[in-house]
């Protein structure tokens, strides 16, 4: 194989089934608090590991849902790890076309391709991603899978990528601009995702139905509905899988799922609402009378489909994927049980800190819920959170009532 003329150090890693070369990240680095991927002149992010596993499991699912042959695309794909492993890694590809608006990005990623004997299957193109999308958007040339995974906001690809996509085809974001999406910056969060965010203990859940209601309002522009298959957040980004599927109905009825959350930071109650900033409602809150805070326009339906989390679980039990890292079974795990679970979640220690309570054991407080008859369940989101149908009131009460049983005789 052809040499490399790069400026810069690279090394070849292993990556679930695919090698990969990468740059050497801790030569760019300034000190231990800089960000190495976004020094270095191509991007790769090893922290991100558990997010393209859980996309080639998800994409595999997805195969085996539609039961064709696939055409991917990756438009922002750096280094070119997660198309190459989508490539590598699931059955019935036909073909994945890569493209980075950088040069070096670009020649590294052809490099990458013959280090896995994938000339054959995988593309790259060098130009601007909205461009490269748009250039697919022929009803005869799209795709029927694109994974959007920016550093920062991916809202500026939806409108081409939604165009991009065939009828039934599955669209992957990715966020990592968290300080917007939870609250931070609500303002920006508005200019980004069309929807206000709120600095509540669930900002995280707020996070994705913003990008989920943002997703849903590009593509209703289009006469194009969604459906949410699986959603995820994790360490620093949110992550969501949907369909797109044709039509000004499926348009309609996705619009059904915008609403807003209304949260009071007195006593935690929350409650939501399809048209609360239309109707001229008063924003109090029914159990203390502060005034309520409110999220969104943002999506209120499911973020998370039973169906699909089945076809994951019963991928991660085959012996072709023992390689995906734990952490990621974890997650698809959690995410499982929560396909039911109620909107937002309370979070244990938020709550004591409040009224100034000892922590009780998150069990404790689970089985106590549920002895009252109240849905109530871990969450991925936190570790210390818990989603119940129970009101806050009550939430609040059955905290206080474990904390007092677990103070020392």
């Amino acid at each position: 194989m052809e040499s490399l003329d790069l400026n810069f150090p690279i090394r070849v890693i292993r990556e679930g089934m695919a090698d990969i070369a990468v740059p050497v990240l801790e030569l760019f680095k300034r000190g231990c608090w800089d960000y190495a991927p976004a020094r270095a002149p191509v991007f790769y992010n090893p922290k991100m590991k558990i997010c393209r596993d859980i996309a080639v499991l998800a994409l595999q699912s997805y195969q085996d849902i539609v039961n064709r042959d696939l055409s991917v695309s990756e438009p922002l794909a750096g280094c070119g790890v997660r198309g190459i492993r989508f490539a590598k890694e699931v059955k019935g590809i036909k073909s994945v076309y890569l493209n980075d608006i950088s040069e070096r990005a670009c020649q590294l990623a052809k490099y990458n391709i013959r280090l896995n004997n994938l000339d054959e299957k995988v593309f790259v193109s060098n130009e601007d991603a909205n461009l490269f999308l748009s250039r697919h958007a022929a009803p005869r040339n799209r795709f029927d899978f694109i994974d959007i995974d920016p550093f920062g906001s991916p809202a500026l690809y939806l409108d081409s990528a939604i165009r991009a996509l065939r009828d039934g085809g599955l669209l992957a974001l990715t966020a990592t601009d968290m300080a917007p999406l939870c609250g931070v910056y609500p303002k920006v969060a508005l200019r980004k995702y069309c929807g206000l965010s709120l600095k509540t203990e669930y900002c995280h859940e707020i996070a994705i139905r913003l990008l989920a209601g943002c997703l849903a309002m590009a593509a209703a522009r289009h006469n194009i509905g969604i459906k949410i298959l699986f959603s995820h957040s994790t360490r620093h980004y949110i992550r969501l899988y949907s369909l797109v599927e044709y039509g000004a109905k499926k348009a309609d009825e996705a619009l059904k799922n915008m609403g807003y959350i209304l949260h009071c930071f007195k006593c935690f109650h929350r409650e939501t609402h399809q048209d609360i900033l239309l109707s001229g409602r008063e924003t109090r809150c029914p159990e203390c009378g502060s005034t309520l805070r409110a999220a969104g326009p943002l999506w209120l339906g499911k973020i998370v489909d039973e169906n699909f989390c089945s076809k994951l679980e019963e991928n991660l039990g085959k012996d072709y994927f023992s390689h995906i890292d734990n952490e990621a079974k974890k997650i698809i795990f959690l995410v499982r049980g929560e396909t039911d679970a109620p909107l937002t979640y309370y979070v244990i220690d938020e709550i004591c800190d409040k009224f100034g309570l000892p922590t009780p054991p998150l069990k404790e407080v689970i089985d106590l819920l549920l002895s009252m008859n109240y849905k109530a369940l871990r969450t991925h989101f936190h570790a210390r959170g818990i989603k119940t149908d129970a009101p806050a009131s009550t939430v609040v009460n059955v905290i206080k009532r474990a904390a007092e049983e677990n103070l020392p005789a």
